[in-house]
Order: C-alpha cells, then sequence, then structure tokens
C-alpha cells in the first residue's frame, strides 16, 4: 500500500461452474453486468485507485503526452490516390483529433469537395469513429458508417454528395461497410446480430426505401462463420464473403443486376480457405487447396468456378507464405513472406517479367498501399522499419523508378534516425525451434545487463506483428529502454506452420516461446529480471496472463491491455461476441480435451498464491471483443491470492471499448499512463 492507499476489496459471491462434471468456484461472476450500479462503482473505485497510485507520475505523464504529440504533424494530409475521376484526400488540421475527408476532380489543382469533417462529426460524442465511406459509381452519394459507443456496431448513412443532404434513412446494427451496385441507387451491407456481435446476415437496401422493408439476401446460419460484402477491383461484381477461422466460401452477382440472385463461387470446403480477385474474364483464386499450407495462386474463367476448375498460376512453396495479390492490368504484384521478411513480387502477364522489389534490412515492414486503378502503371507502396520513418512511394512498372511521395515527418529537433540501431536475433526455444526477436535501441545504448527492455508480442489468428516505426516509442528509446517484438509462434512470421503450431492444442507453444525469449535476453545480458518488462493486448494480453502464472519472476512490471485472460468462461459462454467463431482458434471447451486443455493455461484459472510482477490492466467497459469483466475479475482474484506488495492497476475507460479513445491525441493519453507506469518502476521521473 503506498501511503496506506488502500485498494478496493470486490465482494465475494461464489457461483459453481460445472462443465464435464468439473466444478469451478467464480467467486466475482457477479461483475459481469454492465447495467449494475454495483458494478460501475467497483470500477470506479478501481479507477480512483489507480489515480491515487499513480498521481505522483502525473507530471511524467503530461510530459510523455505533450512529447509524444509533437512529434506528430498536426497538419497533416495523406498521399492523394485516384479512383474514378477524383483524387481522395485525407487530412488532419491542428489542433484537431479527427480526419477530414476530402477530394478534387480530375486534378489536384480542382477546388476542392469536402466530403465529411470527422470533428464536426464527433462534436456531441464521447467517442466517435467514422467507420467507412463508399463511393457510388456516378460519384454523387456517399453512404457511410458511423459508431458513437465504440462497440462496432455501426450506423450507416447515405449522402448526397450534390446538394449536401443526409438522407433520412439510418440502417443500424451494422459491420460499417457498404457496397454500392452499378446502378447508384442500391447497396449492400453487413448485419450482426444483436446479441453475439456476430456479422451473421448481407442485406440490400434501395434508395428513398423504409429501411425495414430491406431484404435480406443471405443468411449466415452456422455460428462459427461471419460474413461480408465488398466489391470486386474491376466493379463488375458484388461479392458476399463467409469465413470461419480454417474455411472460406464466396457468393458472386454482377453488379449491374443487382436485384438478381447471387451464385456460389465455390462451395465451403472445411479446411480450404480461398480469396478471390476478378480480371478480365477470369477469377484469380488464393488458396490453401490440396494441402499448400503456404497458400498458391490459381485462375479460372468466370463461368466455371468450382475448385476442380481451378489451374496453377504461381504453385506452393514450402518456404514462402503466399499473403495477397494487387492485379493491374499489366502486372501482377503478389506480397510474400519469406524467413520472416515482407517481399513485394512483380510479374508482367506477358511473362517477360518477374522480379522483387528490394529490400535491404532484417527489421523493416512492406506493403502494398492504395491501388484502386486497374489502368495504372505505378504500384504504391509503404515502407519503414523499427528505425526508419514509414514513406509512401509509388514504383512505376515502366520506368523502374521508385518516388518517395511522403516520409512521415519526426517533429523533433533531436531525432536522427541515424542514432538507432536495430538487429533481428534467433532464440532456441525448449523444444529446438528458432524464435526470431526483433530489437531496437538508442546507439549510444551500454549493452550490459541492466538495460530496461520492454518485450511486445501477439501471438494468435495468424496475426504477424512486423517490425515497425514508431515516433511514440522513441520516449522509451531516448529514455534507454530496449524495444523487442517476439515473433513467436501463433502469428505467420514464419510462414503457416508457424500458425498452426500455435493453436488449440499447440497453444503453449505461443506462451513457451515468449518465456524463452525472455529467458535468452536475460542470459544474453541485454536485461535482466529487475529490468525486464512484459507487454500485450487482447490475446496479447492473454499472453501476458499465462506468463505471470508460469514465469512471475522473469518481469519487473507488466502492461495487459484489454486482456482475455477468463478463457474457460467466455468460449463455453456462445452468447458473448466473437466466441462461436472462435472454436477453431482456441478448441471448443464443451469438448473434454478442449476444456481441460484451456483450463490448464487460462489465467484466471490458474492464479495461485504467489509474487506476482508489478500489474498495469487496462480495458473499456464498452469492449465488444474483451469484455471489460474480464479484467476486472481477473485483478479482483490476484488481488486475493497474490503474496507480494508490487502494484496491481486496473483501468477501465468507461467511453470506449476495445481500441481505446476514438481521437488521435486523446488515445496518447492511454500511452503516457502506460509508459509512466515502467518508467516509474524504473526510477526514470522526467
Amino acid at each position: 500500500m503506498k501511503n496506506n492507499i488502500f485498494p478496493p476489496k470486490a465482494k465475494k459471491i461464489p457461483k459453481n461452474l460445472v462443465a464435464h462434471d468439473d466444478v469451478r468456484i467464480d467467486n466475482y461472476y457477479w461483475l459481469n453486468d454492465r447495467e449494475n450500479q454495483e458494478v460501475l462503482d467497483y470500477l470506479h473505485a478501481e479507477n480512483n485507485y489507480t489515480k491515487r497510485i499513480m498521481k505522483h507520475t502525473e507530471p511524467l505523464q503530461e510530459q510523455l503526452f505533450e512529447e509524444m504529440k509533437a512529434r506528430i504533424k498536426e497538419d497533416d494530409q495523406s498521399v492523394p490516390y485516384k479512383f474514378n475521376g477524383y483524387w481522395y484526400i485525407t487530412r488532419f488540421e491542428k489542433g484537431k483529433d479527427y480526419p477530414i475527408y476530402a477530394r478534387k476532380k480530375d486534378t489536384l489543382d480542382a477546388p476542392e469537395e469536402l466530403l465529411f469533417d470527422c470533428n464536426d462529426m464527433a462534436k456531441e460524442h464521447s467517442y466517435f469513429s467514422l467507420g467507412s465511406i463508399s463511393i457510388s459509381l456516378d460519384n454523387k452519394l456517399a453512404a457511410f458508417s458511423t459508431d458513437t459507443v465504440s462497440r462496432r456496431q455501426y450506423t450507416v448513412q447515405i449522402k448526397n454528395l450534390v446538394t449536401g443532404e443526409i438522407y433520412p434513412e439510418k440502417i443500424l446494427n451494422t459491420t460499417g461497410s457498404v457496397t454500392w451496385a452499378n446502378d447508384n441507387e442500391t447497396v449492400f451491407y453487413s448485419r450482426k446480430d444483436e446479441l453475439t456481435l456476430r456479422s451473421n446476415s448481407v442485406f440490400k437496401h434501395k434508395l428513398h426505401t423504409k429501411v425495414e422493408e430491406d431484404i435480406e439476401v443471405f443468411h449466415e446460419t452456422d455460428e462459427t462463420f461471419n460474413t461480408f460484402v465488398y466489391k470486386t477491383k474491376s466493379r463488375k461484381y458484388i461479392v458476399i464473403g463467409s469465413s470461419s477461422t480454417l474455411t472460406s466460401e464466396y457468393r458472386i452477382l454482377n453488379a449491374d443486376t443487382p436485384n438478381k440472385e447471387f451464385r456460389v463461387f465455390n462451395k465451403r470446403e472445411r479446411g480450404l480457405e480461398y480469396s478471390i480477385a476478378h480480371y478480365k474474364d477470369h477469377f484469380y483464386v488464393l488458396n490453401n487447396n490440396d494441402d499448400a499450407i503456404n497458400f498458391k495462386l490459381q485462375k479460372t474463367s468466370e463461368k466455371q468456378t468450382e475448385s476442380k476448375y481451378w489451374q496453377d498460376l504461381i504453385p506452393h512453396r514450402k518456404d514462402v507464405l503466399l499473403e495477397d495479390i494487387e492485379i493491374f492490368k499489366d502486372y501482377l504484384v503478389i506480397s510474400e513472406r519469406e524467413k520472416g521478411l515482407n517481399t513485394l513480387r512483380i510479374l508482367s502477364w506477358d511473362g517477360n517479367e518477374d522480379y522483387y522489389l528490394p529490400f535491404d534490412s532484417e527489421t523493416y515492414t512492406a506493403y502494398t498501399g492504395n491501388n484502386p486503378d486497374f489502368n495504372s502503371d505505378v504500384l504504391r507502396y509503404s515502407y519503414n522499419s523499427l528505425t526508419t520513418p514509414s514513406s509512401v512511394i509509388d514504383y512505376n512498372f515502366k520506368t523502374k523508378v521508385h518516388e518517395i511521395k511522403k516520409e512521415q515527418e519526426v517533429l523533433d529537433k533531436n531525432f536522427k534516425k541515424e542514432n538507432y540501431a536495430s538487429e533481428r536475433i534467433w532464440v532456441t526455444a525448449r523444444d529446438g525451434v528458432k524464435v526470431p526477436v526483433s530489437l531496437v535501441y538508442r546507439k549510444d545504448l551500454k549493452k550490459e545487463s541492466g538495460n530496461p527492455l520492454l518485450l511486445y508480442a501477439y501471438g494468435s489468428y495468424g496475426s504477424t506483428i512486423d517490425p515497425y516505426f514508431s515516433t511514440v516509442r522513441l520516449s522509451l528509446l531516448d529514455r534507454g529502454f530496449i524495444y523487442a517484438i517476439a515473433h513467436i509462434r501463433g502469428g505467420e512470421y514464419l510462414g503457416r506452420d508457424w500458425y498452426e503450431n500455435g493453436k488449440l492444442l499447440s497453444k503453449m507453444n505461443t506462451y513457451y516461446d515468449y518465456i524463452d525469449c525472455s529467458k535468452y535476453l536475460i542470459d544474453k545480458k541485454y536485461t535482466s529480471e529487475k529490468h525486464l518488462y512484459a507487454y500485450g493486448g487482447s490475446a496479447g494480453g492473454l499472453l501476458m496472463g499465462v506468463i505471470i502464472n508460469l514465469n512471475p519472476e522473469l518481469y519487473r512490471g507488466v502492461l495487459a491491455i484489454v486482456p482475455f485472460v477468463d478463457v474457460v468462461t467466455t468460449m463455453l459462454d456462445d452468447s458473448i461476441p466473437l466466441t462461436t467463431g472462435e472454436y477453431d482458434e482456441w478448441g471448443n471447451p464443451n469438448e473434454k480435451d478442449y476444456y481441460e486443455y484451456i483450463k490448464s493455461y487460462s489465467p484466471y484459472d490458474n492464479i495461485t498464491a504467489q509474487n506476482y510482477p508489478n500489474l498495469l490492466v487496462t480495458t473499456g467497459l464498452h469492449d465488444s471483443q474483451v469484455q471489460y469483466w474480464e479484467p476486472a475479475k481477473w485483478v479482483a482474484k490476484l488481488r486475493e491470492f497474490k503474496t507480494d506488495t508490487n502494484k496491481l492497476l486496473l483501468h477501465t475507460d468507461m467511453e470506449t471499448g476495445h481500441g481505446g479513445a476514438s481521437g488521435r491525441f486523446e488515445s496518447l493519453k492511454e500511452v503516457a499512463l502506460e509508459y509512466a507506469f515502467i518508467l516509474d518502476l524504473e526510477g526514470i521521473t522526467r
């Protein structure tokens, strides 16, 4: 207790949770009710406790916030891109939190048309997000979506771009994505289940008709699937997609005939994942058919789309993950990953050219940008590294010339990228597998035991955390920290196998990899147990919960952001958003083998009487991805069991959800709190 400030103590109301004849007693299950005033009072009490414990760091938090904000160019704008006769621009104005969307007809010298000023739209709301903007083919109408609660339930409206009028119809509870048919009066959108928030249906809305009369064109009955809708880059087809963790299915409809029936592209086959792109009279199918675990590219005619007709264009390769494609009239661009590194491969349709764009670092990220124009001779892509600010680059296929259209400005007179160094190291895990770790630090750092080090990881859903540049992170690096990213199993950094070996009944590999990376960094004297900090959010927050149950002695402090820590209870409750779609990731605990395995690592179920590291836990009351009560219950139970006097702090944002604050500067206050927490533990006060 700091200065006799005592933490809140949640009352215990035992609830028996029974599955497979196994009884778990949950004393804090009652916190699962955001409408209960007693629950809200408890969350407020935790917030007040956190504020009091961290009060002495408020000058540091303010300093961190101001320096992070000062590095960001306030009056900034995106590189314009051209689509259907207009140049589209997103910009920020000084002193404003939200983007402004605009366009110019034909040339960049034309007068600007204001589409949406999110600063005006956000005025009446404590949270605001503009989900998407979709422009009709005749360029006269914009369908747009907004979320003012932070539950990712978007309201769709339509704006007349000629008159400025916003039409009265409001389509509620959507995913936020809207797709126009080519008639300029029909839109398709996906709607969510009110309780589970699963996107389970696609509707068709006709302009100036009642929303209640919208026609459901597809309903996904399998609770493990989500559905979505989009238009192909060729603008010829409306596509309804339906996907689970392991399986995909698509339906297609000519965008000129929105009132006809969709037809199935290829009927779902368990374990077959595919995506489709259209060009001329063929579809290009990225898929894992016939055990192509790292995916291959095939093509098929518009008329014969079943998998038996798919023909190889780029075959499967054991050591190369095929991630995505971008089609142009003369070229095909393929996003690949080999030995963990992004590559961009260029092939000409005439067969005369096949080469890779050159990148010369081991700690970089490169990816294709916004390329909506089929007829362009220019590929737009982005590049950055742990030490190099992000650049938007145009590459001309014909001239082979790279043009940097924009390089991220770091508004800090002391920043010089040559002052920083990065490296990639390989850690041998306990089962002999080599796990890569990317690190960045100041070159003048003394490489000896005792450096404070923040180790970040995610490790789930095949989501790859590439090494990327961050202006925010400079606040740690310039105070002597090493920042590291552990590319652990569960992501796809080293290919699809890397993911497969970090999920379901192999999930423990994810946690062991992180722990083994931690031990290696200590053993090689990058840091020590007194100066190593762990950092993860969402499924990465689950990672944080597991490692501090298994090896709490390795870490001085832990940042657990919106952590998924009550895995068994959540995965047994199919009324909670996302649960049914997660069975192929974590396993279905209604089956005994999965129940026992998940229970063996679930952070909430494995809290024990032992010392735990200093811990800052954050969540949002309206979080739709990880419900707020998971971290709230976890903290309450940790308070009951832990045998140390280390800090245990819970901060609940009562206004937001999974992504935190919506304003570009407001969100920096959350980061300032996180950084102040670990800097304070290091005795760094400014």
